[in-house]
């Protein structure tokens, strides 16, 4: 869809220079169930590590005044931690491997690449919302509603109809 005047966002699934996934919005509401799933790890590792925080920073400021046992717990609260940051970070791949992008990481906003006038675009989702909502421009913030249009072109797109 890249000569296309129009919008392109409801069609497009070229990878343009071979690397850059473009999805339409069909295929990002298929892929929202895993990435729900992806994003709910990555954020609840981050509470687990914020859980963690005061604890560990309290048993690192004292570490030279440890008894065994506080030693034993900082050193299960460092492996719990890495472990836990490890997660996140196979987590983060695997949207990356999906072609997505993290547009706002402390909520968990993930963008799917598309094409609006032949401008890279998201349509984006984020935690607490059932299905695709909203659309940006790549170098752009400010979130726009999809047009209901869009999903009508996608129906008729799916079904045969022009």
């Amino acid at each position: 869809m890249n000569g296309s005047k129009g919008n392109a966002a409801f069609n497009a699934s070229e990878m343009p220079d071979g690397r850059d996934a473009i999805l339409n919005l069909n295929t990002a509401c298929r892929m929202l169930p895993l990435v729900q799933r992806v994003v709910d790890d990555i954020l609840v590792g981050r509470k687990a590590l914020e859980r963690l925080a005061p604890e560990q920073s309290r048993l690192d400021r004292h570490k030279r005044d440890l008894v065994w046992q506080e030693r034993q717990r900082r050193y299960r609260l460092q492996d719990e931690a890495a472990v836990t940051e490890q997660r996140i970070q196979h987590a983060l791949e695997e949207l990356h491997t999906l072609g997505l992008a993290v547009l706002e990481p402390e909520i968990g906003r993930v963008g799917f690449p598309t094409l609006v006038n032949d401008r890279r675009a998201y349509f984006s989702w984020q935690p607490g919302e059932e299905t695709l909502n909203s659309w940006q421009f790549a170098d752009e913030t400010m979130s726009r509603p999809i047009p209901p249009q869009w999903w009508k072109i996608e129906e008729s797109a799916f079904s045969g109809k022009n």
